[in-house]
């Protein structure tokens, strides 16, 4: 699992996690087992770096990460009926995965556009000024490009 990925002892672990995880696409313990040993640094710190940063995940999480903003201005023009879109049209809610594996659904505090509220995010791509039929359309468009 790691092996083709040059891991040595003096590889950094951070870069090692995120290198995994874009391969597995999440941390499987066999994993972070495999780069203790590979990298000699303890199994309890391989956790603790895992646990405290919020981009590394345990279990498995779906292709496409939804990041659906609660920020004040997405709040005050509907961010609520945004996300409540994005659950009803996925059978989803924060923190869970699309039994395909295609979505994961997470909120986020603010995304830093206020200017497109209500707004989200897919991967790396922002889409504003949301209306919860165009939220539907949007999630359609990924199902029907895969």
């Amino acid at each position: 699992m790691i092996a083709p990925l040059g891991v040595s002892p003096e590889s950094n672990l951070i870069g090692v996690l995120q290198k995994v995880q874009a391969r597995v696409g999440y941390l499987p313990p066999e994993a972070l087992e495999a780069i203790s040993r590979r990298i000699r640094i303890p199994l309890s710190r391989v956790y603790g770096v895992v646990s405290f940063y919020s981009q590394f995940y345990t279990e498995p999480h779906g292709r496409h990460t939804i990041r659906c903003c609660r920020g004040t201005a997405c709040h005050v023009k509907g961010g609520g009926r945004v996300l409540q879109a994005i659950e009803e049209e996925l059978g989803i809610s924060e923190g869970e995965s699309t039994p395909d594996l295609m979505f994961y659904l997470e909120t986020v505090a603010c995304l830093g556009t206020c200017f497109l509220a209500p707004v989200m995010m897919i991967d790396n791509q922002y889409f504003g000024q949301l209306t919860p039929q165009r939220v539907k359309t949007i999630l359609r468009s990924y199902r029907t490009n895969e």
